[in-house]
């Protein structure tokens, strides 16, 4: 069972907020509020969360994520995502250097990229750091199929939609993994 002290809690709030406050600042309140479901969502399934699985049981669904994830990048920037959001939300795309935009991709990618070692030592912040990330691809994503609805036109695709159709998918699973009874468990107490 994972035992959190209350200054993992605190930092894990911490980091929580100030991705939020980054997140703001770089693309103004509707945008943050789309990145507040994964990040907020995955700070408080944690929080609950009973559940420490081995590495190893977590190792495939986070690597295919996160190669998920930068194809999904990668078809969101071809695809003009933040040209067409920005359409939406009626904030301007902020300069993909500018300040902002630097330190909400080196602090929230920076930490996903750290998972592996953080959770090979079983250290409770890596945990919480797994679930946001899947909670950000496996909910957060989902915007995809929703802003369409807001665009003024019939519904269809919007940059990055099929490769959410992917990634999705492989966070719930990631989700599932995180959340389920360790195998070892089922050992324990047996006569």
């Amino acid at each position: 069972m994972m035992e959190r002290s209350r200054k993992v809690v605190v930092g894990a709030f911490v980091f929580t907020v100030a991705i939020l406050t980054v997140g703001y600042i770089a693309f103004g309140l509707v945008t943050d509020l789309i990145f507040a479901s994964g990040f907020l969502t995955g700070f408080v399934i944690w929080l609950f969360s009973k559940q420490q699985p081995d590495s190893s049981e977590l190792k495939v669904p986070y690597w295919l994520t996160l190669v998920i994830f930068i194809g999904h990048r990668v078809e969101e920037k071809v695809a003009g995502f933040f040209n067409a959001l920005a359409d939406i939300t009626g904030v301007p795309t902020p300069e993909i250097l500018s300040v902002p935009v630097i330190a909400l991709v080196l602090v929230s990618v920076g930490a996903w990229l750290l998972i592996p070692l953080l959770i090979k030592r079983k250290l409770t912040f890596g945990y919480y750091l797994l679930w946001t990330f899947f909670s950000a691809m496996g909910i957060t994503e989902l915007a995809h199929f929703v802003l369409p609805f807001f665009t003024g036109q019939p519904y269809g695709y919007f940059p990055g939609m099929i490769s959410v159709i992917f990634l999705a998918p492989v966070a719930w699973w990631g989700i599932y993994r995180l959340s389920k009874k360790p195998f070892y468990y089922d050992t324990i107490d047996q006569p």
